[in-house]
């Protein structure tokens, strides 16, 4: 993890400069393409490009197991995760559908699922069989949690090489909504209460026993809310740190990293806590239903490109934001200018 820290500097200011003064002379009145002319900044800035190119995008989805299941926080039981890594690798999932839509290079990658899986197509890096009950005892050492984000670092890695241009982090396990209110609790200081939401589905009973159950987790790992890998190893998940490593990586590669909703965003949160200048890397997909993403946006003062009204997670809501990127790129790339078109700008009248 601290090799990949290093690596990270901040994005081109310079390249994002050019862009901005190459949009001001294409053919349309400057800033009337609104965000996508903010977006197409960004990507240069990321990239050092003038022209930027987001093609082929990667999907590479992580798979773990939580403890903190057995206090019974979840709708679903703990042997979904491992159903749906098979869902995944069989290409049924929603998010195998939207990457077929846009020819993304896919990995599912097994960093921590409780049982033990000999699936085709699944990349296996299992860290630890699921995490610890975090009400109990730690949900992982800070070993673990350094290799867990080491996993998301190769992973990532492993995509650039076939030529990825472009990532997008999803996540799979069962009760991770739970480690995700937990993590965003503790590094904001908002209530749990303002954090957690439906999750996969439970009812308001269910909801005010995930608070309390998430607020004896908080109280008796008493991590700090400064020092973000702690409270990633007490309180939170192994995709949840493998995804950060994913971020963390996709700065330091200077990919575009294009962020999902609840989950995905906390994993975010924590990867700028660990290096702030990865925020300039981030694009936000969506807006989830879950309560607790809005806390997250706004602490990463982070806009996001939709508002669905989606909650499944997987990368779903970020692949569907993808195309943005793409027109944000080919914008830049094939747009007239004034010059080229014979079209009399403003500075001529």
């Amino acid at each position: 993890m601290h090799a990949i820290v290093d690596h990270i500097q901040s994005v081109n200011s310079h390249a994002g400069e050019q862009a901005q003064r190459h949009l001001d002379t294409l053919t349309k009145p400057p800033g009337s393409l609104g965000a996508l002319e903010g977006l197409a900044i960004q990507l240069s800035a990321i990239t050092g490009e003038l022209k930027p190119s987001v093609t082929p995008p990667a999907v590479i989805v992580f798979a773990a197991d939580h403890g903190v299941a057995a206090e019974g926080v979840s709708a679903f039981p703990q042997e979904v995760t491992a159903q749906m890594v098979a869902n995944f690798a069989n290409g049924g999932a929603a998010i195998n559908v939207f990457a077929r839509q846009i020819n993304a290079l896919v990995e599912i990658v097994d960093v921590g699922v409780a049982s033990t899986l000999t699936i085709t197509g699944v990349t296996s890096a299992n860290v630890r069989h699921g995490t610890a009950n975090m009400v109990k005892e730690d949900a992982m050492q800070t070993a673990e949690a350094i290799e867990a984000i080491d996993v998301g670092v190769a992973a990532v890695e492993r995509a650039k090489r076939a030529g990825a241009k472009c990532l997008i982090v999803g996540e799979m396990g069962i009760a991770n909504t739970t480690a995700s209110s937990a993590i965003l609790a503790v590094l904001t200081g908002e209530s749990v209460a303002s954090v957690v939401g439906a999750g996969t589905g439970i009812n308001e009973r269910q909801q005010a026993h995930k608070v309390a159950v998430i607020e004896r987790a908080i109280a008796a790992r008493n991590a700090d809310p400064l020092a973000p890998l702690e409270v990633l190893a007490k309180l939170g998940g192994l995709e949840i740190a493998a995804m950060t490593g994913a971020y963390l990586a996709a700065a330091a590669q200077r990919l575009p990293a294009i962020v999902d909703g609840f989950i995905a965003t906390v994993a975010a949160l924590t990867a700028c806590r660990i290096s702030p200048a990865v925020r300039d890397y981030l694009i936000f997909g969506h807006r989830s239903q879950e309560p607790g993403h809005d806390v997250a946006l706004k602490a990463l003062e982070a806009r996001p490109l939709l508002d669905m009204s989606m909650r499944l997670g997987e990368g779903s809501g970020a692949a569907l934001a993808y195309p943005l990127l793409q027109a944000a790129a080919a914008m830049m790339a094939e747009m007239a200018t004034f010059t080229d078109a014979g079209v009399s700008d403003k500075a001529a009248l």
